[in-house]
């Protein structure tokens, strides 16, 4: 009868032995203000809750409040960093203490954190005006560029949001501070809890290229050269510097944020009078038009308003240059396969090398009507032309051949071009009778060139 009341009191002190025993020690990422802790303070930590999110930890004597009825509180698990034992956390703090101060406040509205320290770094969050992070610390990482194409001042840091969120984000915008107690409270104007935008996110989150780029890749020819321009849009939420890069314009618009004015479009809000106006709006998923003014007259008064389109495209850019530069190479491959050098009675001889040049000799007929007089006899081939519909099922493709001249400048004079068991046909192609990188017609006298293969008897050019 009398081993109940004893079972009873073992019990009692198992449940709290267990209840004071620690889970281990841990480091505060970011201050507490109740009780006021700062931020690098090393903590006993006793219980995690993962149906609650919470550790619980106790607070170091130098900390307690008067009258406070524990010495254990809570706190969300992404505010500490769990490190095992006292000596572990302990030298951890010491390796933290060069940040454990310092907080951020941004200065722009949308300002990404990245989830690698890059510009082109998938974005895990999204800052508000005046939210404040906790800097972690300061790592390497690819700055962001200026429009003048020069790093901008700023260094990569990884941080903690109010909210837990962590990530890398460049300081451009960031205005630093240390903060050594009491509560971190937020700007009036951030205080409430901001709207979601997800198609802001979406806009933000993708890199824009001038409509006609989205035409190439619908119809499958890809001019490299303007490809290769990279014209675009660029919101540059990390540097709060929009960039507008097109043949028609080289613009620059520095803003603090980015404001809704109706459905699915947007104002740049900045310093009014320094660069000009800004707007966009998102038709579809997939294209954007941006409105702008540039400052350019009198005491900075704004120019006409003009407008562009942009669009999505499928893949990355970088993906395309590399799929028509192997389509391109291909070609080539297969002209070469047939023969590296070729001979025409009235029209020289023409040899291929593997690395894409070419020697074309004896084509003085051609000098200067269809060859300038400033040509050499050497340059490199250049499959970048494309056939138009109504010359598809007639020929083989079309290439330029691009000649060394003797004022070094390239000399382009174009070809449509026929391959079968014997040789070669290439055929004159006038530069009117291009549409960009198509072929859309033949020359009303159109000069046609048969080139056999020199293992082949030679015999004359097909007329």
């Amino acid at each position: 009868m009398r081993r109940f009341p004893l079972i009873i009191i073992v019990l009692l002190g198992v449940l709290l032995s267990s209840c004071s025993r620690l889970l281990g020690w841990g480091v505060l990422l970011w201050s507490t203000e109740d009780p006021a802790i700062p931020s690098g303070t090393v903590l006993p930590v006793y219980i995690r809750s993962n149906i609650d999110h919470v550790w619980v930890v106790g607070i170091p004597e130098a900390y307690r409040p008067r009258n406070r009825g524990t010495n254990r509180f809570e706190i969300p698990l992404w505010q500490l960093e769990l490190r095992g034992s006292k000596r572990a956390a302990a030298k951890r703090a010491a390796e933290f203490a060069g940040y454990a101060r310092l907080y951020a406040e941004t200065a722009q509205d949308g300002l990404p954190i990245r989830e690698d320290p890059d510009n082109s770094a998938r974005r895990v969050y999204r800052l508000r005006m005046g939210q404040i992070v906790k800097i972690l610390e300061k790592v390497e990482g690819n700055p962001a560029i200026s429009t003048t194409g020069d790093p901008l001042p700023g260094d990569w840091y990884r941080v903690l949001t109010e909210d837990g969120a962590a990530g890398y984000c460049f300081s451009y915008r960031l205005k630093l501070f240390t903060h050594t107690g009491g509560a971190l409270a937020l700007s009036p104007a951030v205080s409430e809890t901001a709207q979601e935008d997800p198609d802001l996110d979406l806009v933000l989150s993708r890199s824009w290229y001038p409509d006609w780029y989205g035409a190439m890749v619908a119809s499958r020819r890809l001019d490299l050269a303007d490809l290769s321009q990279r014209w675009r849009f660029i919101p540059s939420p990390d540097t709060g510097i929009a960039h507008i890069y097109l043949p028609t314009a080289d613009l620059s618009f520095s803003y603090t944020g980015i404001q809704r004015i109706g459905s699915r479009s947007w104002r740049f809000e900045g310093a009014p009078g320094t660069s000009g106006s800004l707007q966009m709006q998102l038709p579809t998923d997939t294209t954007l038009v941006i409105q702008y003014t540039e400052n350019g007259g009198p005491q900075g008064t704004s120019g006409f308003p003009r407008s562009a389109a942009f669009v999505s495209l499928p893949m990355e850019l970088d993906d395309l240059i590399a799929q028509e530069t192997e389509r391109r190479e291909t070609l080539f491959q297969n002209i070469y396969a047939q023969g590296s050098s070729f001979q025409s009675t009235n029209y020289g001889n023409l040899r291929l090398s593997l690395d894409g040049r070419f020697v074309w000799t004896g084509n003085n007929i051609l000098i200067p009507q269809i060859i300038p007089t400033s040509a050499l006899g050497s340059g490199f081939v250049s499959m970048d032309l494309f056939l138009g519909s109504d010359l598809e099922e007639q020929y083989s493709g079309a290439f330029t051949l691009i000649f060394d001249s003797i004022n070094n400048a390239g000399i382009a004079v174009h070809f449509i071009y026929t391959l079968d068991d014997q040789g070669l046909r290439i055929e004159y192609v006038p530069p009117d009778n291009l549409e960009g990188v198509t072929v859309t017609r033949r020359a009303l006298a159109p000069t046609v060139i048969y080139f056999f293969k020199t293992s082949r008897q030679t015999a004359g050019d097909s007329p």
